[in-house]
């Protein structure tokens, strides 16, 4: 919102929230049914039926920008400017859509009303022609002096200072602005299309090209890395006249008062308003290589529409905790495309970039789904895939990678133990001298889950599958006098073997769910188990993926996370469905190992002393997480 909102600063259909798209559904219900349904081959125009699937191309359009300008930017190569992107952006930025939903509108209406829309050919010369010339001529001229008049302080408050709030641009910062601010560009961009529909040289080819173009050159503009090669300018030294670069548009993002041109810097050389740094952050920008960072944390898809919730997906789905939407049964054709990409795609990809303190942070992700971890014959490629990763960072002198998710598994299939990597070990045993520490995590997992305990518990139930964070909290809690419950009669062996004479005798074999309103819960928790719990139950889960919530008289905590402190920058998007700022415990492991400089791998079977690894979390301004919540 700018600063003192003016009039039409808000969307029409802004009540209607999600459901605004029905604004263009009796529009393009018209079109489909007049071209398919119409017997008569005069009332039939190519240009009022494609009007639809050219309001769907350029959605697509700001999706690959959107996509590109954040991988881009997480690795660093060609960035352009280094400050972060914070949740409150992504918030701002969340209606990029009310541009294309009012072209979509204003062409369709301009349809039905000018005779002379109707029934254009596909191509003329003359047309595109003119609309370049008009473009060059009196659109880039007004723009540049409507986007000087937008800087006066009368109408920055009340307009163009929503659009500056973005002093670090993504792709759909271009068309993010108040209502009436839209108005006045579409009036300045029609004239191109009211000039040839007006004089009979309009075609749906001078049309299509001219809104492509313009989305073209507005994404590029604000996609904060720099793509445009030097040698464009070297072969013909004048097109720095007639196209300006993302980095050129950057200053105009922190500096406000220079680089006000649409896409030509002309008049910006015209009027001297050009910023006389333009040509050196062009060259620095080019020049830049990918960031290697200090801390890795490596992790993998899990749903199937997880894909989606990725920093890389849709930004407004990424922002918010991972939940499944019925809409996404939508897009089944792009997540089949995209699960057969993960057969074929053998590398990880980064994910996201983030700033703690000095420390560079990065989250590298293997392309696999969840379900794919559990296919015996997938092992072999995704342990290589991990492998490769690893061996990469030591390639790259990153100081710490930690595993998060599957990417450490040991779980159990059937009667017998599937070992993934047994928590990082078999990578060690293959490369003794990795310099980069390998971390699992499992220290502070065991950590945030004995402090999310309530002082005073004697008895816990511990349900579900065992790992080496289950193990090493029961045997906290059986040395700490608390008695740990078991159900199961194969898991209360098994974990007993591994725990002292001393610690075993806290260890209970009962047959009762009522025993307990604490249950420390893993994988494998069923949803019969929990209609059993006594009402008012606790979940507390020590796995990676939280239990499946079936109670709504019951409590489920989170799985292993703290809040982040607010020095960590860069922040957009959660961490699957964790809210918003709250870490795994298995990624916060990695930073304070960085931190903290311990020189050890914590994989295979080794935990650190977990109060230390607490009391170091703390001390870096991570804070624990109580939120809980019902069914």
């Amino acid at each position: 919102m700018a600063n003192k909102p003016g009039i039409l600063t808000n969307c029409p259909w802004a009540c209607l929230g999600n459901l605004k798209y029905l604004v263009l559904a009796p529009f393009a219900c018209h079109s489909i049914y007049t071209f398919f349904m119409s017997k008569d081959e005069s009332e039939r125009d190519m240009f009022y039926i494609l009007l639809l699937p050219l309001t769907l191309f350029r959605m697509v359009h700001y999706q690959i920008w959107i996509s590109l300008s954040r991988y881009r930017t997480a690795k660093g190569n060609n960035r352009i400017l280094d400050r972060s992107i914070e949740f409150d952006q992504v918030d701002r930025e969340s209606n990029w859509d009310d541009e294309i939903i009012l072209f979509g509108l204003v062409y369709y209406i301009g349809y039905l009303i000018l005779e002379q829309a109707h029934h254009m050919p596909m191509w003329r010369t003359d047309g595109i022609i003119i609309t370049a010339l008009l473009h060059i001529g009196p659109v880039e001229f007004l723009y540049y002096w409507l986007h000087r008049a937008l800087h006066h302080h009368f109408l920055y408050s009340r307009y163009h200072s929503h659009h500056h709030s973005s002093i670090v641009t993504e792709p759909i910062t271009a068309v993010v602005h108040p209502f009436a601010e839209i108005l006045a560009y579409y009036m300045l961009f029609s004239i191109p299309v009211f000039t040839t529909l007006f004089t009979g040289t309009a075609s749906i080819a001078s049309i299509g090209v001219y809104i492509i173009f313009i989305d073209f050159m507005n994404l590029m503009g604000h996609c904060n890395f720099e793509l445009i090669p030097k040698w464009m300018f070297s072969i013909f030294p004048p097109l720095k006249y007639f196209m300006y670069t993302p980095s050129y548009h950057s200053l105009h993002h922190t500096k406000f008062r220079t680089n006000y041109c649409l896409f030509m810097p002309l008049y910006d050389y015209i009027y001297d308003t050009m910023d006389k740094s333009s040509d050196t952050l062009y060259e620095k920008s080019l020049e830049r290589e990918a960031e290697v960072p200090d801390v890795v944390h490596l992790t993998h898809l899990t749903t199937l529409e997880s894909i989606y919730h990725l920093r890389l997906g849709f930004a407004s789905l990424a922002s918010k905790p991972h939940t499944s939407k019925w809409y996404m049964l939508l897009m089944w054709p792009v997540t089949l495309w995209s699960i057969m990409l993960t057969w074929i795609y053998g590398y990880t990809f980064v994910v996201e970039r983030n700033l703690f303190k000095n420390l560079k942070l990065q989250t590298w992700a293997i392309p696999k789904y969840r379900i794919q971890y559990f296919m015996y014959w997938q092992r072999e490629s995704i342990n290589n895939m991990i492998e490769k990763a690893i061996i990469e960072a030591d390639q790259k002198g990153i100081k710490v990678l930690s595993l998060g998710l599957l990417n450490q598994a040991t779980y159990r299939k059937m009667f017998f133990e599937e070992q993934l990597n047994s928590n990082g070990e078999l990578y060690l045993r293959r490369h003794p001298q990795l310099k980069v520490k390998v971390v699992d995590g499992s220290s502070l997992a065991v950590a945030v889950v004995l402090n999310s305990i309530s002082k005073g518990t004697s008895q816990v139930v511990l349900r579900g599958r065992l790992s080496k964070v289950a193990n090493s909290i029961a045997l906290a809690l059986c040395k700490g006098g608390i008695q740990v419950v078991m159900l199961d009669k194969e898991d209360y062996k098994r974990l007993k073997a591994k725990l002292t004479p001393e610690a075993a005798t806290n260890l209970v074999l009962s047959k009762c769910y009522n025993v307990s309103k604490t249950w420390l819960v893993g994988d494998g928790l069923s949803k019969d188990e929990q209609l059993k719990a006594p009402k008012g139950t606790l979940f507390i889960p020590y796995s990676q993926f939280p239990p499946r919530k079936v109670r709504k008289d019951c409590f489920y905590f989170n799985t292993p996370a703290m809040i982040a402190p607010k020095h960590l920058e860069n922040v957009d998007s959660c961490e699957n469905w964790l809210p918003r700022r709250v870490m795994s415990a298995w990624r916060i492991a990695g930073i304070v190992h960085a931190l903290e400089g311990w020189n050890e791998h914590e994989c295979g079977d080794m935990i650190l002393d977990t109060q230390k690894v607490w009391k170091a979390s703390l001390g870096h301004g991570f804070c624990p997480l109580t939120k809980i919540s019902a069914a």
